[in-house]
């Protein structure tokens, strides 16, 4: 992982998230995720560009199942936006960068 990008885990989510000041991008995947491996590069491009303006970070759904569970996350990868602590958005799939930087676009 980058500079730009978190690691969100089950001990620091409410202190890095829920109590962020930015909005948040939070990427929940696994290592054997294929879908989860082709969208991780945009996120590294979007958490450089956001850098300031939008904290980005991971959840490793096999190592912080607490959080997804919380977050109700069944299919990876799925990328919350938080904002506030509370989820303003949530996009299923890999998606095209456009698609989440429109919905970055809308919270910032």
């Amino acid at each position: 992982m980058s500079d730009n990008v978190h690691e969100f885990t089950d001990q620091n989510f409410d202190t890095d998230v829920a109590q962020s000041e930015l909005p948040v991008l939070i990427d929940f995947w696994a290592v054997w995720c294929g879908p989860c491996k082709a969208i991780a590069p945009v996120i590294e491009e979007i958490a450089g560009e956001y850098a300031g303006k939008v904290k980005v970070g991971k959840v490793d759904v096999d190592q912080n199942q607490n959080i997804a569970m919380k977050y109700g996350v069944r299919s990876i990868p799925t990328l919350l936006v938080m904002k506030g602590g509370e989820v303003v958005n949530q996009i299923v799939g890999a998606v095209p960068k456009g698609n989440i930087t429109e919905i970055l676009e809308e919270v910032i």
